[in-house]
């Protein structure tokens, strides 16, 4: 699929991508809040089920059920305050469930239980897809690099846009994934330190209720 894609475009899109990847935003807040509360193996899944949300955004941009959402104030308004909404829940789950800060043993590792991990994927998963903004975002930066190679012909934009946005989750799963594991390095740490430990649920709790009221907030 990168065949119809000129070296020097790829570059440069990988460039462009790398730079915004590495600024931090609401999927890093995301993910570091879920390494403090699940620990490393929950962080890491938590960044890969982010970088599949950014999979599902790139094949609806290519397949222009993004654009739905920048045409209809309706749509968009479903998928935000749904998206809200999830965070808000996740948040006031942390809040008041203080036994998800419970290390499972005291050798110094996290033993996540497979449901969990799964579960911190899922959630990874949820929060990007219901965040209206990466969508569009896609939408307007994917064909910013498409139509540039030698290549170029019938029905390869789409290719080409599901190739770019391969790249953007590779790269995101990477970054991300290093910040779940340093951030469940955190909980690890504190393992014999129960207030600070307590502290932290708190923290986490409370970043992702405000991650939640912003996005309702946010005007379009």
């Amino acid at each position: 699929m990168l065949s119809s894609i000129d070296l020097h475009t790829y570059l440069l899109f990988v460039t462009a991508a790398m730079a915004l990847v590495l600024t931090p935003g609401p999927d890093t807040v995301f993910v570091l809040t879920q390494g403090v509360s699940a620990g490393k193996r929950g962080g890491l899944a938590s960044a890969f089920g982010v970088s599949t949300g950014v999979l599902v955004h790139t094949s609806a941009a290519a397949l222009g059920l993004a654009a739905l959402l920048r045409a209809s104030a309706l749509a968009y308004a479903t998928v935000k305050y749904a998206g809200a909404a999830y965070l808000l829940y996740l948040g006031a789950k942390t809040l008041w469930r203080g036994d998800d800060f419970e290390l499972s043993d005291g050798t110094g590792s996290v033993a996540a239980p497979d449901s969990d991990l799964r579960s911190s994927y899922l959630r990874g998963v949820t929060v990007n897809v219901l965040n209206p903004k990466v969508a569009l975002f896609f939408l307007a930066f994917l064909p910013q690099f498409v139509g540039a190679g030698a290549g170029g012909g019938a029905g390869t934009p789409t290719a080409e846009m599901l190739a770019l946005g391969g790249t953007y989750a590779v790269l995101t799963a990477c970054y991300l994934g290093t910040v779940g594991l340093l951030s469940g390095g955190v909980r690890t740490a504190f393992r014999t330190r129960p207030r600070l430990a307590d502290g932290l649920r708190w923290v986490s709790g409370s970043v992702l209720v405000g991650l939640g009221a912003a996005l309702a907030l946010e005007s379009r």
